[in-house]
């Protein structure tokens, strides 16, 4: 392209044509080149778009400025300027290659196979999004992209925290060579399945899940549930607890509980079951059916009270009242079980009956419907296969729970895999999210803001980072709280998926880089250049016709977009298609 370039014809607003000097014959397809734009006072880059005859059509990207290479253009260059093709010096800018603390991301198919560099403060410290068709690189090309984090020989990465939520199973081996890279570096697999021997089980504390989280576990769907989830969850703390003061509010809960039985218009028939199955879901010491009540003169058992005489009341009424009543402590009105308590599902179970029991949410009409649609679903989740996920042995704390899955052995994990490809997608979205929710929380509250960076890997994201029922029902979406507010607090997604169009606006929209492997669907296309900020049309046209493994990069951690071809991960995950005729059994 030396000396072929003639004077400058027209300058737009976003682009300039220019001649091409007499008898130069274009041997090679300068498409997609880059070209230096230079008159007295600046120094811009630009790319050809367009070839028509003897001219070519120029699209203005950036301008270099002390060794620097600044996106967009402010100032135009002047008609008598001087264009020529980009030099090496100006390549190893345009590629990164000088950026400080670059990492390698791949080779440029325009450079003769150069080495393609990014920002890694830039890219690691913002939100990321990787699309991409199936079969178009895009999980190899993931997982590249983190093998390359370790394999930079420059900068260690042992602090790292990478939860990836493997919905496929996928990276399950993509990283099990992690530490031959350096012993320091370790890598961790669980996995929800019972029967997968190879990785360890995946188990959460129930009592680090939050009203919000059960709501979503116990799949509610309207706001009149939410009042009794979060009175279950009130109660299975309050009943966790043994201290003193607990055990004092246990029995001004239950005394409570029998008085609105008791002075209730039921039958004393319908008030003796309901009492019964009062004291029975929670016990304790002065609450039993054998428990001793002292009147004058006389003892009576608690089930005693109950026997109806031939006028239809209870033969104990007075003693039964006074004792109940001698319980019941106004200061307990408005106290706050101890949060960090240990409690399983079934004590969940038994919170949950006591309160459609005491608080009367099975009497009332309009309400019953919402009683019962929980008390099936948490008794589902008692019952099914899913609640040994939250069988964990023992308490921990938050901070506790976390180390538990970065440390083995007292070796820190710097990537641990979430293997979730034996779940159903509804339970598997709520895992995701509670595990999410619980980081978050956590991160929040490190005194030094953002000093244990997590990167959240999330593929099929589709599935799980929609635009979803959450913001009706809990008042927030936990991803698109992540999206506007992790950054700050070292919470960083990253967003894969092969249909962009059925993610979560807020998320997308948050995200500051993007690698787009090849994406057909004219929606999805659409959706990538109405959604992602400061695109063109043309940047996004360009994936259409890229190969297998290469995809268009853009956003902060770059100086331009550019094309990159990935290497092969080693090891490769599994997304490559059956060998159908091997497994056929073919013949050739």
């Amino acid at each position: 392209m030396l000396a072929m370039f003639d004077k400058i014809s027209f300058i737009g607003e976003q682009s300039l044509y220019v001649d091409l000097k007499q008898g130069v014959e274009i041997k090679n397809n300068i498409l997609s080149s880059h070209v230096t734009i230079i008159d007295r006072e600046k120094q811009l880059l630009g790319e050809i778009s367009e070839i028509d005859g003897n001219r070519v059509k120029i699209k203005l990207l950036g301008e270099f400025q002390n060794g620097r290479l600044y996106s967009g253009i402010i100032r135009k260059p002047l008609l008598d300027s001087e264009v020529r093709p980009v030099n090496q010096e100006e390549i190893d800018i345009i590629l990164g290659k000088t950026s400080e603390n670059a990492l390698i991301l791949g080779s440029s198919p325009f450079y003769n196979g150069a080495s393609v560099f990014f920002n890694i403060n830039e890219f690691f410290g913002n939100h990321f999004a990787i699309f991409g068709n199936s079969g178009s690189g895009k999980s190899c090309g993931t997982a590249r992209l983190i093998q390359n984090v370790f394999l930079n020989d420059n900068s260690k990465s042992y602090n790292a925290n990478f939860i990836l939520f493997d919905v496929s199973g996928e990276y399950s081996y993509a990283f099990s060579n992690l530490s031959s890279i350096d012993p320091n570096y370790n890598y961790r697999v669980f996995t929800t399945s019972d029967t997968n021997k190879d990785f360890e089980q995946l188990h959460i504390p129930l009592w680090l899940l939050n009203s919000s989280d059960l709501a979503l576990l116990l799949m509610s769907n309207s706001h009149s549930q939410l009042p009794i989830v979060e009175r279950m969850l009130h109660l299975a703390r309050a009943f966790a607890e043994d201290s003193s003061t607990a055990l004092a509010y246990k029995d001004h809960l239950i005394a409570k509980a029998i008085i609105s039985v008791l002075f209730s218009d039921s039958s004393p028939a319908r008030k003796k079951n309901d009492i019964f199955s009062i004291v029975e879901t929670c016990t304790t010491q002065n609450f039993n059916l054998e428990a001793v009540i002292t009147g004058v003169g006389y003892t009576r058992k608690f089930r005693e009270c109950f026997n109806i005489d031939k006028f239809g009341t209870f033969t104990e009424s007075i003693l039964l009242t006074e004792y109940v009543t001698s319980f019941v402590n106004d200061k307990f009105d408005n106290y706050e079980p101890n949060p960090n308590v240990r409690y399983t599902l079934q004590d969940l179970e038994k919170a949950l009956d006591f309160t459609l029991i005491s608080e009367g949410w099975y009497k009332n009409e309009n309400t019953y419907a919402d009683a019962a649609t929980v008390k099936v679903r948490l008794h589902s989740l008692v019952t099914g296969s899913y609640s040994k996920i939250f069988d964990y042995p023992g308490y921990v704390n938050t901070e506790q729970y976390l180390s538990g899955l970065l440390f083995k052995n007292g070796r820190k994990c710097q990537i641990v895999n979430i293997n979730l490809d034996d779940m159903d997608d509804s339970v598997a979205s709520v895992i995701t999210k509670i595990l999410t929710r619980i980081i978050f929380d956590f991160s929040k509250l490190i005194p030094n803001r953002g000093s244990v960076p997590f990167h959240i890997i999330v593929e099929e994201a589709h599935r799980y980072i929609k635009n979803d029922n959450d913001n009706y029902l809990i008042g927030y979406n936990i991803f698109e709280r992540v999206a506007k507010e992790g950054r700050k607090y070292g919470v960083i997604l990253g967003v894969i998926s092969q249909r962009p169009v059925e993610l979560s606006d807020t998320v997308i929209s948050q995200c500051s880089n993007f690698l787009i492997f090849k994406t057909n669907h004219p929606r999805d296309e659409e959706y990538i250049k109405k959604m992602i900020p400061n695109i063109n049309t043309d940047i996004v046209d360009k994936q259409k016709g890229l190969q297998s493994g290469t995809a268009l990069a853009f956003g902060t951690a770059f100086k331009i977009p550019v094309i990159v071809k990935l290497e092969m991960p080693n090891p490769e995950p599994r997304s490559s298609n059956s060998d159908v005729i091997k497994y056929w059994g073919v013949t050739r």
